[in-house]
Order: C-alpha cells, then structure tokens, then sequence
C-alpha cells in the first residue's frame, strides 16, 4: 500500500461538480492498494499518518502531529483520503505505465474503507473521495510538505 501525504491549509474533492469530501486544515492523502496488501497494510499507514510529526510547533519546529493541533473556527484538523490506483504504476518500460500491481477494485475499496475507518477509529475527522470515480480534487498544499509512505517499508 502506498501514500502520498500532503500537508494541506484546505482541500476538497468534487464529482461531477458535486462535493464530496472536504477539510479546512490537515492532511490530503491519496492511497494505492496494491495487490496482496492487507488490513495490517492499512492499520500500518493509518497509525503512521495520524502521529507523523510534520506541523510546526511555537517555534516553527515540525514537532506536532495532525492530532495535536487545535481546532480552527471550531473545525477539528481532518484527513481527506483519496483512492489512487496510478500511484502504483510502473513506468520503467515504454510509455504506457502498467498497473498490473494494483489490487483488483473489489479488494481496493475493501482496504480503502478499512484505512479510512481506522483514521477515524484514531479520533480524525476523514473525509473522502469517490472510489473509481472521475475525481477533481483541489487542495492548498502547505509548505509544501509532501510525503511518500510504502507500507512495506514500515
């Protein structure tokens, strides 16, 4: 399983121009399942993204995780997950990347709404997007920070 994690000021995520997910301070995650990846795949990724320590503290110092900051306007700090078969592309041999490591969509989704369940599970607001579904996502990164995870690595 694999992540991109952005440190975001707000995003959100439209279908057919309808809104579907959105978060005003936070993170934007877009997560790959690849094939064979599991629940402990998910609950690896959801515990590292919940303390990753990449917010700036009183003295600009990136020493806070997304749950230690406070809420803004009465909005808690929230995570919008997004479902991103490409981030497993191989792109090494010729132009067209091949997918052939990603999980098939039925097990995807599966492991996708788990992840999502246990950011939630970890006291997050999680928002979403639409799973297989033409997405127009907008954010404001921040810093920008941006961090790539592979749950094999963990």
């Amino acid at each position: 399983m694999k992540a991109v994690i952005q440190r975001i000021l707000d995003a959100s995520v439209r279908v057919n121009g309808e809104l579907c997910g959105a978060v005003s301070r936070g993170l934007l995650v877009y997560l790959g399942v690849a094939r064979g990846d599991t629940e402990r795949d998910a609950e690896k990724l959801a515990e590292k993204i919940a303390h990753l320590r990449i917010f700036e503290d009183g003295e600009g110092k990136m020493n806070l995780s997304i749950g230690d900051l406070p809420p803004a306007d009465g909005e808690k700090p929230g995570v919008l997950a997004i479902s991103q078969f490409t981030l497993l592309a191989d792109a090494r041999r010729g132009r067209r990347p091949y997918y052939g490591e990603a999980a098939g969509a039925e097990e995807a989704k599966r492991l996708y709404e788990y992840f999502m369940l246990k950011i939630r599970e970890g006291g997050l607001p999680c928002e979403a997007g639409v799973f297989q579904a033409h997405m127009e996502v907008t954010c404001t990164n921040d810093g920008p920070v941006t961090i790539i995870l592979n749950s094999a690595e963990l």
